[in-house]
């Protein structure tokens, strides 16, 4: 099955720090599933690492997801960016990634629980 990753689940999953549910978790570890990575996520994660809020960098995160075929990066695109014109989430980085998994029809693996409402 194909799932797209959200931000925190990349960070935590890629350096092993920090939780991520069992049900994620199972997931994740299963061969079977392909994972797509949206390069919003991508963009935080360069951000973040350059603030020192986290523990892995971007050249990391990317040496990871290619050395792996499970994992795929999706760029924005202009049909995400109207998917995302009618989508109701306050922060604009979560917006694009959720907007993705919708134009997609994908799940999303996210701790938010704010995910699982819109």
């Amino acid at each position: 099955m194909l799932y797209l990753l959200d931000t925190v689940t990349i960070i935590r999953h890629f350096s092993d720090i920090g939780n991520i549910g069992k049900k994620a978790r199972e997931i994740l570890n299963q061969k079977s599933n392909n994972f797509m990575i949206s390069v919003i996520s991508l963009m935080e994660i360069m951000y973040l690492a350059e603030k020192n809020r986290i523990d892995i960098n971007l050249m990391q995160v990317l040496e990871k997801i290619e050395s792996s075929s499970l994992y795929s990066i999706v760029d924005l695109t202009p049909e995400i960016l109207i998917v995302a014109e009618k989508t109701p989430f306050f922060e604009l980085h979560d917006r694009l990634i959720l907007s993705t998994a919708r134009l997609f029809e994908i799940p999303v693996i996210s701790s938010d629980k704010r995910f699982n409402s819109v």
